[in-house]
């Protein structure tokens, strides 16, 4: 008997949709899923206390028999920062570029996880994968060795576009495969999911050397300072910049911030970077040099609180001291909602004496994803049949299927899709049927999936308002009050200098007590909600203020 669909083909984001990062993909075709990416995304404001957040993978842990691999695009953490926690539930091989790959076996190390299959690809390299061939295909980005990857089926091919925009002087000489795309689109593409993130922005953007000219200029202008450059760890073709500014102008480089040392050592050990050993210093040792002989490149372009960059401007950080004189690089635009915490950053760099120049004063970044033109040429190339929008928030999405229509596709076969819809499709049809598990898994600490919506709910609660302990010692044979109350109040007022409001707190719960006790009523848990509720009422009253309230009954 024929299983229903079985010839159709399901393509499901797990993450990266109605979003920036968190970038997941499940392609599934006769009982067998293909995973392009598992990345991570990093908190919103009310998620607090949060370290990371990752894709609900339940549909892949139920399937976990079908999985046949993870396919990496590249090396960012919002396309491999999930993967050691996905791989603890779903121990399937993955497959990348040779930077990728390097950047993988670091995190999976930190993990203590040494029995993954991992496997480097090469550009037009096929993995097989059960009835699917997964082809990579070379792009360009902000990091080297990415890749577009080909999923051909007998149905058509599917192609994902990754990350990348159309950069023809790349630092490392290694041009975008357009070549490969038109004979992929004379194969016939049946569906493309493209890169959204740039898709409102006008125009081409610009190539990564460009910034080179930028960086040359700043570094021109500070003879005698000491420079101090801010950039995201695994945009490798902008550190090998910041370093053939350094070497041009006689400084040795050193580095800051874990994951900076870290991508930077897996990098130059794969010759991705070039540097000699002479120009490399520790960061203990700048000491030793002048400040017209220094470059430190750091983390904290986005302000993150924990960072190198962020730590140097609250004078938290071991081995850095700002100082006046200072010339900070800021080699980033800021992700959305991380304004404020730049801004506080900038600001506390300035009070240091420090100048600081970022992407709004001078050419030091640009993007590693395609604008409009670029996202055109893609389209124009490949020619696909159908389209589905991916990686970015609705509006990209939106914007993005409005720019396909444009060049001419029919309407209905553009797909706008949300994380967790299933797309199923065959070489005559496509249509969004159904939908699968999807969501957030919030990473705290050790614990993964263990702090949801309660408990945000609950620190969200604390935050605001603060917390209200009660203590009340009772006897356990007669119900009659031998100690207490006793209040302590964290977050919610002072207590010796709120004498008053803590006194009339004591008299609310004293009545309720006696009320208690008089009724010879001795559930503890009927007690402690006429403590809560009875509390509740009398703090909002004088205050205007709703804390937590958490009374503690010991029975003696």
């Amino acid at each position: 008997m024929i299983k229903k669909n079985a010839n159709k083909i399901k393509v499901m984001a797990l993450g990266g949709l109605n979003e920036i990062g968190k970038n997941m993909t499940a392609i599934e075709y006769k009982d067998e899923i293909i995973v392009i990416d598992a990345g991570l995304s990093f908190p919103e404001d009310e998620m607090l206390g949060v370290d990371i957040v990752i894709p609900d993978i339940t549909y892949l842990v139920k399937n976990r028999d079908k999985v046949k691999g993870i396919f990496i695009t590249h090396g960012h953490e919002d396309h491999i920062g999930a993967l050691p926690y996905i791989l603890k539930k779903i121990n399937v091989p993955v497959y990348g570029s040779r930077l990728s790959v390097g950047l993988i076996q670091v995190k999976l190390k930190e993990h203590k996880m040494n029995n993954i299959k991992i496997t480097t690809v090469a550009p037009r390299e096929i993995i097989k994968a059960g009835c699917m061939d997964v082809e990579f295909i070379k792009n360009n980005h902000s990091i080297p060795d990415a890749y577009s990857i080909a999923v051909h089926t007998d149905q058509g091919i599917i192609y994902h576009t990754g990350d990348f925009k159309v950069d023809f002087t790349p630092i490392d000489g290694d041009v975008m495969d357009l070549d490969r795309l038109c004979e992929l689109s004379n194969e016939g593409v049946l569906l493309m999911l493209a890169d959204s993130t740039n898709v409102e922005k006008p125009g081409f953007t610009m190539s990564e050397k460009s910034v080179g000219v930028g960086l040359d200029d700043v570094f021109a202008k500070s003879k005698d300072s000491r420079i101090i450059v801010a950039t995201f760890a695994s945009n490798i073709h902008r550190l090998q910049q910041i370093i053939y500014a350094a070497e041009k102008f006689g400084r040795k480089v050193a580095m800051s911030g874990r994951s900076m040392v870290n991508v930077f050592a897996v990098a130059k050990d794969l010759g991705y970077l070039e540097i000699s050993d002479d120009m490399m210093i520790d960061l203990n040792d700048i000491s030793k040099y002048e400040d017209k002989e220094l470059v430190i490149i750091t983390t904290g372009s986005q302000g993150e609180p924990m960072s190198a960059l962020a730590r140097m401007a609250y004078s938290e950080h071991k081995k850095v001291e700002i100082k006046d004189g200072d010339v900070v690089v800021m080699s980033a635009h800021p992700i959305p909602g991380n304004e404020k915490l730049i801004s506080k950053v900038i600001n506390l760099l300035l009070e240091k004496g420090a100048s600081v120049v970022h992407s709004d004063v001078a050419d030091i970044h640009v993007s590693g994803h395609a604008c409009q033109e670029e996202l055109k040429l893609i389209h124009t190339l490949v020619k696909p049949k159908y389209f589905m929008p991916a990686h970015g928030e609705y509006r990209m999405l939106k914007t993005h299927a409005n720019l396909a229509k444009q060049l001419g596709m029919n309407e209905d076969n553009i797909f706008i899709m949300q994380t967790g819809d299933i797309l199923e499709l065959d070489k005559n049809s496509a249509k969004v049927e159904g939908r699968i598990q999807t969501g957030n898994v919030l990473v705290d600490g050790l614990g993964v999936g263990d702090v949801g919506n309660i408990v945000l709910r609950d620190r969200k609660h604390l935050s605001e308002d603060g917390l209200m302990i009660v203590v009340v010692t009772i006897s356990k044979d007669e119900g009659k009050v031998l100690a207490g109350p006793d209040i302590i109040s964290r977050g919610f007022v002072y207590v010796r200098e709120s004498e008053d409001l803590i006194g009339g707190a004591k008299d609310v719960i004293k009545n309720v007590l006696l009320e208690c006790e008089e009724k010879n009523i001795k559930e503890w848990a009927y007690l402690k909600n006429n403590i809560k509720e009875n509390l509740k009422d009398y703090l909002y009253q004088k205050t205007k203020r709703n804390p937590m309230i958490l009374p503690i009954i010991m029975e003696v």
